[in-house]
């Protein structure tokens, strides 16, 4: 067919298609295209927060094109998703509508359903669902076709109720009103269907040559329009005389340009080109028969401008449209104007999935955006966004809205913990205990007993004593710079105090007995400042360690998040401590347990001495007693290095067994004589003196005999004992001033 390039002005056609530019290039209209009012609906479903919706169109170009295009916007758009997209046959099978409601119902977090359907298939869509019991739970949308019609709501306005619908926005023309209502059939010959208006119109007759056959009365052609009869003016009468007044408005400027001056067509115009006339079209700019401007897009489309009426029933149960806002390009709606379900005014939703709750992060279905399953942020992780969860950094842990992260609580041993309180009991009893024992050899420090133990060495070994109590307080004091300091410095040095002293005296012991068995001479090195000497040597190798670990590791303080990091979050908590690893406390210990091993080999070599010379065999009970404590602590202390509360357990236990030992020591080597000292003075007095080679000749006679004694029957051997007795409690007295 032959283009004749002849431009068009419509009043009526919406179809989004006929603004494609490149196939209806000579179109024009100066009503909307249905695109706008599907960009209206799709405005209107986001301002209600629906997202899930599902469509319903008549099929034919209006309801199929009106479809296409909300779903290809929404789909642009984003944040709105489609469930179902329905078409209703043009010719429906029985049953074809309660079919359709059914399969909406699949979908039952779709309540909104957009509709672009001709006013017959609206009208049976809400009879469906009002026969399937669905009232209140769809929420209607429709377009232009159901606008503010009567026609599909009447006898199911409780179905309908809440409906949203749209309509271009028009207005009545009131001239024209007052026009037609003038008009007869004597004034208006000149339209040759108004005779057929008129017999409609009146419902009556124009004699024998009338268009309605039947015994209707006669028409008197005094009939009145709006008088006689009902009389609405037609929604498009506006658009009509836009469409008119824009075709004219392009021909008067084309004739001002091409004749100027010159009435009637001028040569210039007689044979014009389409192409020129559209371009006359496409540039008008008047106020229209509304008082909006008429003007065209470069597509020949006119603005969208619709009004916004929803289906309301009112408290007299009058059921009619309202309008609730407009859209003109953007959405103007009057939300506390709107009313849904009659006794219930709350807006019913229409999403996929709830939102999900703070701390809790969207697991999108595959293929439909707008669902979601939502999974909490577990352990230490945190919503970091509205789809992931990221783990806190290791020194915080999640808020509570698991939305961020806090700082994790850092915590320490307590004084007033249990944890503590038994430890700081035992060391304060030990402190007064040890105190007193000081206090007793001090006053009777010329005593025999005092003397036969070997004064300066239990000064020492006292003094030892203490530290292993008083360490307790560092242990359980807040950590800090110079406490950490202390800490390495004491920690083992009270043991090692013990310990050095313990072990010399096993020492001698040992040197002196082993040497009264070869001869009479005194061995070397048992004068008390010979033993001084070795003890200090010994501790110093302690400080001198420590000393080393100071220079290659400087004391500072930790705050340990790994010890209580517990699967909940909520008991998380951040342990201020030294930095004293285990494996540095086992080697500031190590050397005094290497110390308490060594003692305990002398102690056992020594286990022959008659229970008369000196401590041998009390130091041997308390080295056997002390080995059992630490063997006891190894286990326990690294038993619970997984647990909770390894902070807690493992201070109290290394605190509790320094002090055992520590009590161990005071209580079989000094308590004995504490008591001989205060409640047995008469045992303290001076013996007569004998010679060093005298006493050990005594000594040895009596390690024979305990030897024999072993060979016969029980008792023999008291007898030679007990004269024996005497000669030996004389050796230490004599030890003592060598």
């Amino acid at each position: 067919t032959m283009n004749l390039s002849i431009p068009q002005i419509s009043y009526a056609s919406t179809a989004p298609e006929l603004s494609d530019n490149t196939r209806y290039d000579f179109f024009s209209r100066v009503v909307p295209p249905d695109s706008y009012q599907a960009q209206a609906m799709l405005d209107i479903v986001t301002a209600m927060g629906w997202n899930y919706v599902s469509t319903l169109a008549s099929e034919g170009n209006y309801g199929e094109s009106g479809v296409e295009a909300f779903v290809q916007i929404s789909r642009e758009m984003g944040g709105v998703c489609i469930a179902q997209s329905l078409k209703i046959p043009r010719e429906p099978r029985p049953g074809e509508f309660d079919k359709i409601i059914r399969r909406l119902l699949e979908t039952p977090n779709a309540r909104a359903i957009i509709m672009f359907a001709n006013e017959d298939d609206i009208r049976r869509v809400l009879d469906a669902a009002k026969r399937s019991n669905q009232t209140g739970h769809f929420l209607w949308v429709g377009s232009d076709s159901w606008g503010s019609k009567i026609s599909p709501v009447i006898q199911q306005e409780r179905v309908a109720e809440g409906a949203i619908t749209i309509l271009p926005k028009r207005a009545t023309v009131e001239a024209f009103d007052r026009y037609f209502r003038s008009r007869s059939l004597s004034n208006n010959r000149r339209n040759v269907w108004f005779a057929e208006f008129w017999e409609e119109n009146f419902g009556c007759k124009l004699g024998m040559h009338g268009k309605r056959p039947g015994s209707l009365k006669k028409c008197t052609g005094l009939e009145k329009v709006g008088r006689d009869s009902s009389y609405e003016q037609e929604g498009k009468v506006q658009f009509v005389m836009d469409a008119v007044y824009a075709m004219a408005h392009a021909l008067h400027r084309m004739h001002r340009d091409y004749c100027f001056g010159y009435p009637g067509l001028c040569p210039r115009m007689s044979n014009i080109n389409g192409k020129e006339l559209l371009g006359y079209i496409r540039s008008v700019n008047f106020n229209g028969s509304a008082g909006t401007p008429v003007v065209f897009n470069q597509n020949g489309d006119a603005p969208g401008r619709y009004d916004i009426f929803q289906y309301q029933i009112t408290n007299k149960s009058t059921a009619e449209y309202k309008v609730i806002g407009q859209w003109a390009n953007k959405l103007h709606l009057n939300v506390d104007g709107m009313r849904w379900r009659t006794g219930d005014p709350t807006l019913r939703a229409s999403v996929c999935s709830m939102p999900c709750q703070m701390g809790e992060r969207k697991k999108i279905v595959k293929g439909v955006p707008c669902c979601w399953h939502c999974e909490r942020c577990e352990g230490y992780n945190f919503q970091a966004s509205e789809f992931s969860c990221e783990l806190c950094p290791y020194e915080q842990r999640p808020d509570r809205n698991r939305t961020g992260c806090i700082p994790i609580p850092i915590i320490k041993l307590e004084w007033h913990s249990a944890w503590a309180a038994v430890p700081v009991f035992v060391a304060v009893l030990g402190i007064l205990a040890t105190s007193f024992v000081v206090v007793t050899f001090v006053r009777y420090n010329d005593t025999p007993i005092v003397r036969a133990s070997g004064r300066e060495m239990s000064y020492v070994l006292l003094t030892g004593i203490f530290l292993c109590y008083a360490i307790t307080f560092l242990m359980i004091a807040t950590p800090c710079l110079a406490v950490c300091s202390f800490r390495r410095v004491f920690l083992g040095l009270g043991m090692c105090f013990s310990y050095a002293a313990l072990l010399t005296k096993t020492n001698r012991i040992h040197r002196i007995f082993e040497q009264g068995k070869k001869s009479v001479a005194a061995p070397r090195f048992i004068s008390p400042a010979s033993q001084l000497v070795i003890t200090f040597s010994l501790i110093s190798v302690q400080l001198l360690g420590v000393f080393v670990w100071f220079s290659v590791d400087p004391p500072h303080t930790v705050v340990d998040y790994g010890e209580q990091r517990t699967s909940d979050p909520e008991k998380a908590r951040g342990v201020l401590k030294c930095d004293i690893s285990d494996l540095s406390l086992i080697c500031s210990l190590g050397y005094s347990i290497l110390l308490m091993v060594t003692c305990t080999v002398y102690a056992i070599k020594t286990r022959g001495v008659p229970e008369t010379f000196n401590e041998a065999k009390p130091i041997g009970f308390t080295m056997y007693t002390t080995c059992i404590i630490w063997l006891a602590f190894i286990p326990i202390f690294f038993g619970t290095a997984q647990s909770a509360e390894r902070m807690y357990i493992q201070t109290t236990t290394l605190t509790i067994s320094l002090s055992l030992s520590a009590s161990v020591s005071l209580g079989m080597l000094y308590m004995p004589k504490v008591y001989v000292i205060i409640f047995h003075p008469e045992q303290n007095v001076p013996k007569r003196k004998r010679s060093f080679k005298a006493i050990v000749t005594a000594a040895t006679m009596s390690g024979k005999l305990v030897q024999k004694g072993s060979d016969r029957p029980n008792g023999e051997v008291k007898t030679e004992l007990c004269e024996s007795m005497e000669t030996n409690s004389e050796y230490f007295t004599l030890v003592d001033r060598i």
